[in-house]
């Protein structure tokens, strides 16, 4: 009895942490895609869709420990998270190649973003509250064996150097108004788009 509640009490607070994770996401997705198309920086519109994709990759998650709880079946949990995996990795792909697209097309115009303070302050909020959320999942995650839980919070860490790279891009376009700095940090932000990607994307297909 003591383990079983022991065991409800991870769960409760797992889950806790995920509503807050995920509604983090959805303010983090409107700030930045807000902010990206009235500032016309792809940087910003690429962090915010990508945020969005971080909302279905929670929500799923919640799924999941909402299921465990009530005792479904560990093949029910595995199907619906290895679709869950395959959509959204099939998205941040089709994302980078957008970003990647705009962003050159940016470069070759010569346009420019511009500065966007709200965009600046989301970034440091989330290279803020990225990390403490990394440590708890992971905490979590270990605690109730839980390896979703876990790679949710390196996810989090992923979005933690995603908002240094915003931050950098928009500073630089604030400081120096440097034309290119949206467009070329648009495309390092390309590299963990495609990362997470990619793996999100081949979890899915295992």
């Amino acid at each position: 009895m003591a383990s079983n509640t022991s065991s409800q009490i991870l769960i409760d607070r797992s889950l806790r942490t995920e509503y807050f994770s995920t509604a983090w996401m959805a303010f983090e997705f409107a700030v930045g895609l807000y902010s990206g198309l009235k500032a016309g920086s792809i940087l910003l519109i690429a962090f915010g869709l990508d945020s969005f994709l971080e909302i279905i990759s929670g929500s799923t998650l919640i799924w999941r420990l909402r299921k465990e709880n009530n005792g479904a079946s560990s093949d029910e949990i595995e199907r619906a998270e290895k679709r869950s995996s395959l959509i959204v990795g099939s998205v941040l792909l089709l994302l980078s190649v957008y970003v990647t697209g705009v962003s050159v097309f940016n470069l070759f115009t010569h346009s420019a973003a511009d500065t966007s303070y709200s965009g600046i302050a989301i970034a440091i909020a989330s290279i803020i509250l990225m990390p403490m959320l990394t440590l708890r999942k992971r905490s979590l995650g270990k605690a109730l064996h839980s390896d979703a839980l876990v790679e949710d919070g390196m996810c989090n860490i992923t979005c933690a150097y995603m908002a240094g790279t915003v931050l950098v891009g928009g500073l630089l376009t604030a400081l120096f108004n440097w034309w290119w700095a949206d467009s070329v940090f648009a495309l390092i932000l390309v590299y963990f788009i495609a990362s997470e990607g990619l793996e999100s994307f081949n979890e899915g297909r295992k």
